[in-house]
């Protein structure tokens, strides 16, 4: 699903980012990366769905070549990616389902089909009686559910997830950790930044631990490995 083979990024002002990366993530599996603030992770994750380009090496992702990839193939390429961040990036003006409908409108799919998708999505997420609320009427962790769902609608092959309980309390965390356990026993694959020790150390999961850039642990049922 992910390889990336001898992958530098160095950022413009000469920090150097990843140190010659080389990891392979087969389909189906759920990792966590993890590892100090200024490790590498957020770069690390953001190459993946090419937010940011390599300095030198090759990333593939579900089949494609992703640094060579030209500008115009870069949509199609995202759209077998779902993407979840810390922040949950809805739009504010948007209710529920249409902040999920908007990722099946922007590839122009079937009014019929997002209508019927985004109702599938939204109970799966557990949100089947919220569709026409507003991001402001819910609850932190209802907010990041929609964010889930819209990054579900379109069939990922597999869902990046960048801190996604960073913003929520313990007990919340947990629902949407079982959320993403769900949806990778179903056969989606889960790459996913995170700082949350205790969720890592107890879900038992492959760990890969960066620091300084380079990857430093990858473990199959791997733990957390740091210190509060």
């Amino acid at each position: 699903m992910i390889e990336m083979h001898d992958v530098w990024k160095i950022y413009p002002n000469g920090v150097s980012a990843l140190n010659g990366i080389n990891v392979k993530i087969d389909r189906g599996e759920f990792v966590y990366v993890v590892g100090p603030s200024g490790a590498g992770k957020s770069t690390f994750i953001k190459l993946m769905y090419r937010e940011v380009k390599p300095t030198k090496g090759t990333i593939f992702v579900n089949g494609f070549n992703v640094e060579r990839l030209k500008e115009r193939k870069i949509p199609l390429m995202r759209r077998q990616i779902g993407v979840v961040f810390q922040d949950f990036k809805l739009l504010p003006q948007l209710t529920a389902a249409e902040n999920v409908a908007f990722a099946m409108e922007v590839i122009e799919a079937p009014r019929r089909k997002i209508k019927q998708r985004v109702k599938e999505v939204m109970e799966l997420v557990g949100l089947g009686d919220k569709l026409n609320q507003f991001p402001n009427q819910l609850s932190g962790g209802e907010q990041q559910r929609v964010a889930v769902a819209r990054a579900l609608v379109n069939h990922p092959a597999v869902i990046i997830a960048d801190e996604p309980t960073g913003n929520l309390d313990p007990e919340t965390s947990w629902d949407i950790m079982q959320l993403f356990s769900k949806i990778n026993d179903q056969g989606t694959t889960i790459v996913m930044a995170t700082h949350n020790k205790e969720i890592v150390n107890t879900m038992k999961r492959r760990v890969i631990a960066v620091e300084g850039g380079k990857i430093v642990r990858d473990e199959r049922q791997g733990a957390y490995g740091y210190e509060d």
